[in-house]
């Protein structure tokens, strides 16, 4: 079972809990009461809270309990050619199983030496942008990384969650910041009428102010990312293709870009429901959308010949698959 499912995941999230449960009781309707004086105020305040604080709790609850999404059944090797790699004693005829099966399959990316990316403790044939989580003990579909803060893996299934929980727990928190602070003036110049609210009035800003510049930071690196059409993990180490590496090889424009994360239709963008578009097992890439260019529409198509595909160089032929965790 993932350790997202479990109880391990509770003593992970400790911290953002308490910091939740504390912001939510100081900002309790008693503690509004004790330190807004204006009814109007007390009501705007109190509405705009609770529905930041709604789609806060929600894109929260999705992101830790949406399970990663593993590749489906035609990647992983059947029974019979498992025990036919395991017992093969030859690595080249094991690397030629591997190429024969991956021939069958959708994948474009290789290991950094042009290999077939293939995981040896799940026994699958990596789908382009999957990676195995050593947390989670399995393979995850567009890996982006393995958050602490949810103990879930972050990927296809739950990155736009993800990137919503980020908003709006910046929103959240700069709330809190702007909310509080004209009663940290009044505070500092002693007009707060309540002792214990001065208390709830440091404590918040305080702490809504700390948040607020690490999440920022975090948010703005993941909007700079999903602008590039990245992950993290290919942030940090380039895609490689069968042409090569390709640090833009996802790269669709701008709009587009934004559209493989939350969806085509913008109503469901500010909402925690599931809208990329795709399976998540293969992604349109940066060269296929350029081979569809209008000003090549005029370009005659090739066609195949099954005698011209095999008169490829020998180096290709021959291309090498390792095992790859």
């Amino acid at each position: 079972m993932p350790t997202s499912l479990n109880s391990a995941w509770i003593p992970e999230s400790k911290l953002t809990l308490s910091g939740l449960e504390a912001s939510t009781f100081n900002h309790c309707p008693i503690s509004t009461a004790l330190t807004v004086l204006s009814p109007a105020e007390k009501v705007i305040y109190l509405i705009l809270y609770h529905a930041i604080f709604v789609f806060f709790a929600w894109t929260y609850w999705k992101s830790i309990f949406t399970l990663p999404q593993q590749p489906n059944q035609k990647f992983h090797l059947s029974y019979t050619d498992k025990e036919r790699y395991k017992n093969e004693e030859r690595p080249e005829v094991q690397k030629q199983m591997l190429v024969d099966m991956a021939k069958k399959l959708p994948v474009y990316t290789r290991t950094g030496n042009g290999a077939v990316r293939f995981c040896d403790r799940c026994h699958l044939i990596k789908p382009d942008r999957c990676h195995h989580c050593s947390v989670c003990a399995m393979c995850v579909l567009k890996m982006d990384h393995h958050c602490p803060w949810v103990n879930n893996c972050i990927g296809f299934s739950n990155y736009k969650f993800f990137l919503q929980f980020l908003a709006y727990s910046v929103l959240y928190c700069l709330y809190i910041a702007t909310t509080v602070f004209s009663y940290f003036i009044k505070y500092w110049r002693g007009e707060l009428p309540s002792v214990r609210s001065k208390f709830h009035v440091l404590f918040l800003l305080f702490v809504a102010c700390m948040f607020f510049v690490s999440l920022v930071i975090l948010f703005g690196y993941h909007c700079w990312l999903v602008s590039r059409n990245k992950t993290t993990l290919e942030a940090f180490c380039t895609p490689v293709f069968t042409s090569g590496p390709e640090k833009n090889g996802f790269n669709l424009g701008f709009i587009k870009n934004i559209q493989q994360v939350f969806g085509d239709n913008k109503k469901f963008w500010l909402i925690p429901i599931g809208s990329s578009p795709g399976d998540g097992h293969s992604f349109p890439m940066r060269s296929m959308n350029e081979s569809q260019n209008p000003l090549l529409a005029n370009e005659e198509p090739w066609e195949d010949n099954e005698d011209e595909s095999q008169d490829y160089p020998e180096g290709l032929s021959s291309l090498a698959v390792e095992s790859e965790t």
